[in-house]
């Protein structure tokens, strides 16, 4: 398969014919290759953006709607290509990519498609002064978007389908891991009449193409997810040339369990947050923490019920664990695990990598459970985004919200209780940007999205998403 970038509506290979190899991580071997594309592909890009923003940014809502709408429909009538395109780049199970990922991009712009056409301004009267103030939300232009590799169409269309519909053009970079659903989106873009140079799809490496977008001088915004580090270079770059920055980061998220929880419910959940598409996904629950007296209880349960989940071919139905992305993830991942006992750490279960039959090339790795007793270990600190969870316990809720918040991360937690009282102190005194009680990845795309501390800058989703891609701008008029 050899991926092509998508600008102005046509596909086109890189201008100096750089390529990457693409990676299948099921079986560890390259089948295809993906653009690294350089500052000329990206002015081509913008060029072609440029060029359709003033008819698109005046297009009506009605019609916008009604292209994201073909959009979202064209995704769900080729689910099944789609998905085996994911779980091809990515390592996740298909009948997940399938549930989940495919439908959900297709959500995305199905419900963007709708809210910009429920999106309005406000007005203010100026009583006594005979004025009024309101209030005009109009498109940036030109905007960047970078997207991740965990869930790659899922997160690459969370970001598009609000700038689109707000009437800004894109340009927009999926991650080099896992680029064929994003390729794909862009003969989907074709089909449903998305004009051409509305979105323009470059590929490559963060450090050629990823520069590029965000160090050039007329895109004028950036929503970026992936790691904290690299959210901490875009700043850098993008602040003194006072682009609008959203940057969702990464996560350390406490799953707190206390015992007056609904427990059968509580280990299927935790069971889920844990290892759901490998671990990799930043909302997932990575440090557990027990209330003491059912600790003992639930460590045998739950090393049960991780024993029993199946590490297996991406295409296989009844497999719980797919491979991990790459295989310098695969490594990076592994070497928190090897030094789990210099860290004070005691793995209760897995820990070591998987060979799958006829996959033996493949990036396969147990799910693993950690025995930590300090929260001050890298374990607990440090962002491992993969098949791994650490488990401890706690006497009382003021230690277990002093061990919820002492991470430089801020993004999501999980709180499993049945106290009232209990559910609205920790919601509000958690230093995350999401809370879930009695759940976990409930998602209402009405909703805020975003984290605290080093979890990033901003919120996407719903109306806050709008907002982000569109000026504010007061017309004040005064009559007599």
């Amino acid at each position: 398969m050899k991926i092509q970038n998508y600008i102005n509506g046509k596909f086109v290979n890189p201008i100096k014919g750089n390529w990457l190899n693409n990676y299948n991580p099921a079986i560890g071997e390259v089948y295809g290759q993906t653009p690294n594309s350089t500052k000329e592909d990206v002015e081509e890009a913008y060029k072609a953006a440029a060029e359709a923003f003033p008819k698109w940014s005046n297009t009506s809502l009605e019609k916008r709607s009604k292209i994201l709408s073909k959009i979202a429909d064209l995704i769900l009538d080729k689910i099944d290509i789609l998905a085996e395109a994911e779980s091809k780049d990515n390592g996740k199970p298909i009948r997940l990519a399938k549930k989940v990922d495919i439908p959900r991009a297709a959500s995305n712009f199905k419900f963007f498609a709708n809210a910009i056409t429920q999106f309005s301004s406000e007005a203010h009267e100026s009583v006594g002064l005979n004025a009024i103030n309101f209030t005009l939300r109009q498109s940036i232009g030109i905007v960047g978007c970078i997207s991740p590799w965990n869930l790659p169409l899922y997160l690459f269309t969370w970001k598009i389908a609000p700038a689109i519909a707000a009437g800004n053009c894109v340009v927009a970079k999926p991650s080099e891991i896992t680029p064929a659903t994003a390729y794909l989106l862009g003969e989907i873009c074709t089909e449903a009449g998305l004009p051409k140079g509305v979105l323009n799809i470059v590929h490559g490496l963060g450090t050629s193409t990823g520069q590029a977008i965000i160090e050039h001088p007329k895109i004028k915004a950036i929503s970026f997810t992936g790691g904290t580090k690299t959210g901490a270079h875009i700043a850098k770059i993008a602040a003194p040339m006072f682009k609008k920055l959203s940057l969702e980061l990464g996560g350390k998220n406490p799953n707190i369990i206390f015992a007056d929880c609904d427990y059968q419910k509580m280990l299927a959940t935790t069971v889920r947050s844990s290892f759901s598409n490998q671990g990799q996904i930043c909302l997932c629950g990575s440090r557990i923490l027990i209330e003491e007296t059912i600790y003992e209880k639930f460590k045998k349960d739950f090393i049960k019920k991780v024993s029993e989940l199946k590490v297996g071919h991406p295409s296989e139905e009844n497999t719980d664990l797919g491979a991990l992305v790459s295989k310098e993830h695969l490594e990076k991942v592994k070497s928190f695990i090897d030094i789990a006992e210099k860290e004070g750490g005691k793995i209760l279960f897995g820990g070591n990598k998987v060979e799958v039959e006829n996959s033996k090339n493949g990036y396969y790795l147990q799910p693993t459970i950690i025995e930590v007793s300090d929260n001050k270990c890298k374990l607990n600190q440090e962002e491992i985004f993969g098949p791994v969870v650490t488990i401890m316990s706690f006497k009382t809720d003021e230690e277990a919200l002093t061990l919820a918040n002492d991470t430089k991360y801020g993004l999501a937690a999980t709180v499993w209780t049945n106290n009232l009282n209990r559910t609205m102190q920790f919601s509000k005194q958690l230093q995350t940007g999401i809370v879930w009680v009695n759940t976990w990845m409930l998602r209402d795309l009405r909703t805020a999205f975003g984290g605290v501390k080093n979890s990033g800058v901003g919120r996407e989703g719903g109306f806050e998403a709008l907002r982000f891609f569109t000026e504010p701008k007061n017309i004040c008029i005064q009559y007599e």
